[in-house]
């Protein structure tokens, strides 16, 4: 096992001490939310809570409800009250999101029917997309602790002004714990531990803090071993299993009192995760593909620099500064069904980013700028282990060895108050790449693509608790090292040729929406179509004087997608709240004059919930999560083992937990899943979810 000097200094720094706070403190008191918005926050829950504090969206803080984006924000009550297996899993009933999980232990989250490097996925404002992000399901995301989250925060829509690349479908950042103090020196602890029968998993979380006014150190340490999965009204499911186990610390230090230091450090590794639907027969299979797959581990590492300096001078109100580092191990061990080959991989994407954003408020203008780099390098190697003689040979790595990909970008966003009830938001970004493949096999390639890019959003303040919006953007996503650096000899007699001229993808979003926000009631209605353009595509071009096929990247695929996304709430008083979300996508792809559904594309989807606080002490919780069937497939669907080509059945589960606070910090709570045990599947999962579970979770805050 391959083990990066920088992950083990991790993970010997790393202090088991964290804890986890509402989001409006993690606001310094310079960028705090307004007293109303405090007084919305406290309302309870963020299944749908337009009144939430984001920065995502505008990169400062301000609430979802007055911002012209979509904005959907997974709060400190979701996050406490979850039972998440991996981070996507908070995203499942969500407005606008959709989760798709290959095997146990890895998700991702579908935004307006893109995935994978088509959604930008951030954490603490540094990009989690690397070189190597397929435009398809990945393990990535899964490489984020879901226990050290204070909050998730979705931009759903093209966000390529503030963001850059691969913000298609939107933006999903995970931002962590920032605890502060107040007064002279004291401390703060969480203890968490989680029972699940459905998984026999086990989850352990502990953490704490120490600091004093203008000084804080946190972090903690996180365990995780899922057992074999018990499928609905069904056996428990072979190579289900996985451990993992993360660490974290962070430092706050204020200097003086308009300076802020941050320095984040974070590590989390799968040791061997296997890959299910490789592993067991899928649809219209016989046998498995494989008799070994197994992600042997997979790991990210990552230390974050950050400097606020709230100025109010003539360029800027305040200034972020960030500096980051990220490592990300993908190793594998794989053997093919009846083949005597095993086959070695050791892929590593190190990503180096220095980013600054600045803000300033000029009279009815509010300005947002900055500038973005990021270094990235792909390091790959991979052997053939013959199991008869035990003869090691070097094959063709995943990716070229060496490959990398530079970024550089700059960006302004001005929302404009043109009346008192009409506010313009407008930006622009211009973004240049530098990507440069080492020679494989005799090939390499460079590429040098730039873009220009922008968006407007309109808000019409119709009243105080309703607003009228509207969003047309435009996104992009450059070639990267996954896109170009898979040539050479490919299964099938087919071999891949590089493709110089190969562009960025393309998509133009608009969207029209209302946001109503009142004490007892909150929703969010958006109506949504993007034209998705010069999507790359592997293309038949014709075969050599050897007779092999020769296949070439090229952008030549066109989609068209559209949906709605519907959310509220109802709280008639404090011990009691309603809610329900509805997700609708659809579409449509062409190619050498075929149309056809779209890939992956998310059924009808939602969640419908009660919450009833019915003594200080209690609370109870209701929901039902349900998917309508999805037989509109793809002609990709229809060869994929992991996609029923009859169509992925509808299915809906009952859902209830009960906590007990039994003393002041100390929660216990029974939460039962899947309370009819039915079996059903994501559509696009490679395994199907879990039967009926009862989880146990202690809450100990100290």
């Amino acid at each position: 096992m391959r083990r990066s000097l920088f992950a083990c200094l991790m993970a010997a720094v790393a202090m088991p001490v964290d804890a986890v706070e509402a989001a409006a403190e993690d606001v310094p008191e310079s960028a705090a939310p307004d007293a109303d918005s405090r007084r919305r926050n406290a309302r309870g829950s963020d299944a749908v809570a337009l009144e939430q504090v984001q920065v995502t969206a505008t990169r400062r803080p301000e609430s979802s409800f007055d911002v012209s984006a979509a904005a959907t924000v997974v709060g400190a009550d979701e996050v406490a009250t979850r039972a998440p297996q991996t981070i996507a899993d908070y995203l499942r009933g969500q407005v606008g999101t959709f989760v798709q999980s290959t095997t146990p232990g890895q998700a991702i989250p579908i935004v307006r029917g893109l995935k994978g490097s088509e959604v930008l996925h951030i954490v603490d404002g540094f990009r989690l997309n690397t070189a190597f992000f397929r435009n398809s399901p990945n393990q990535y995301f899964a490489l984020v602790d879901a226990q050290n989250v204070d909050r998730i925060e979705v931009v759903r829509g093209p966000s390529s002004t503030l963001y850059g690349s691969d913000a298609m479908g939107g933006v999903v950042q995970v931002v962590t714990p920032e605890e502060r103090f107040d007064g002279d020196w004291s401390g703060r602890g969480h203890f968490r531990t989680q029972l699940a029968s459905g998984d026999l998993s086990n989850v352990t979380r502990l953490g704490g803090a120490a600091g004093r006014q203008g000084l804080s150190i946190s972090g903690g340490v996180t365990w995780q071993d899922v057992g074999e999965r018990r499928r609905g009204d069904g056996p428990r499911l072979p190579y289900t299993d996985f451990r993992a186990w993360a660490a974290d610390a962070k430092l706050l230090w204020n200097p003086a009192p308009e300076h802020e230091f941050m320095l984040n450090l974070q590590y989390l590794e799968q040791p061997r995760t296997p890959r299910y639907d490789e592993l067991v027969p899928g649809f219209h299979q016989e046998t498995a593909s494989s008799e070994e797959f197994w992600f042997e581990p997979n790991d990210r590492a990552f230390a974050q620099a950050r400097w606020r300096w709230n100025a109010m001078n003539a360029a800027f109100d305040t200034a972020e500064l960030h500096l980051g580092y990220q490592e990300i191990d993908d190793d594998r061990r794989s053997r093919a069904a009846g083949s005597k080959y095993r086959d070695l991989e050791w892929n590593r994407d190190r990503l180096l980013g220095f980013t600054g954003s600045f803000d300033k408020r000029l009279g009815a203008h509010s300005l947002v700028y900055g500038f973005e780099a990021y270094w990235d390098t792909v390091d790959s190697r991979r052997t053939r282990v013959n199991l008869g003689n035990g003869q090691v040979a070097p094959r063709a790595p995943r990716f070229p060895d060496g490959s990398t990909m530079d970024s550089f970008a700059l960006y302004v966003d001005d929302s404009i108050e043109l009346a008192p009830r009409w506010q313009l938001d407008v930006g622009a970004r211009y973004s240049r790449f530098e990507i440069e493949l080492p020679a494989n096999g005799g090939i390499g390639t460079k590429l040098d693509p730039d873009d220009l890019t922008g968006n407007l959003g309109l808000t019409f303040k119709a009243t105080d608790s309703l607003h009228v919006v509207t969003n047309l953007g435009r996104g992009f996503r450059a070639p990267n090292v996954f896109d170009l650096g898979v040539f050479g000899d490919r299964p099938g007699g087919r071999f891949a040729i590089p493709n110089s001229d190969l562009k960025p993808e393309t998509v133009v979003t608009w969207d029209v929406g209302v946001k109503f926000d009142r004490p007892a009631f909150q929703a969010e209605a958006f109506l949504w179509r993007s034209d998705y353009k010069d999507k790359i595509t592997s293309v038949d071009i014709g075969e050599d004087a050897e007779g092999r096929i020769l296949v070439q990247n090229r952008n030549v695929t066109e989609l068209k997608l559209w949906g709605a996304e519907i959310g509220a709430r109802w709280t008639p008083d404090e011990a009691f709240s309603a809610y329900g979300v509805l997700n609708l996508t659809r579409g449509r792809e062409a190619y050498a004059g075929d149309r056809y559904d779209a890939d992956r594309i998310p059924p009808l989807n939602g969640r419908l919930g009660l919450e009833w606080r019915f003594a200080p002490a209690w609370r109870a919780d209701a929901w039902a999560q349900y998917a309508a069937r999805q037989d509109r497939l793809s002609p990709r669907d229809l060869e994929d083992p992991r996609v029923n080509p009859a169509g992925t059945a509808g299915w809906n589960t009952w859902n209830a937990r009960v906590g007990w606070e039994f003393a002041a910090g100390a929660t216990l709570a029974l939460r039962l899943e899947n309370l009819a045990d039915r079996r059903y599947r994501e559509h696009g999962s490679g395994v199907d979810e879990v039967g009926r579970s009862v989880v146990a979770t202690l809450d100990w805050r100290f």
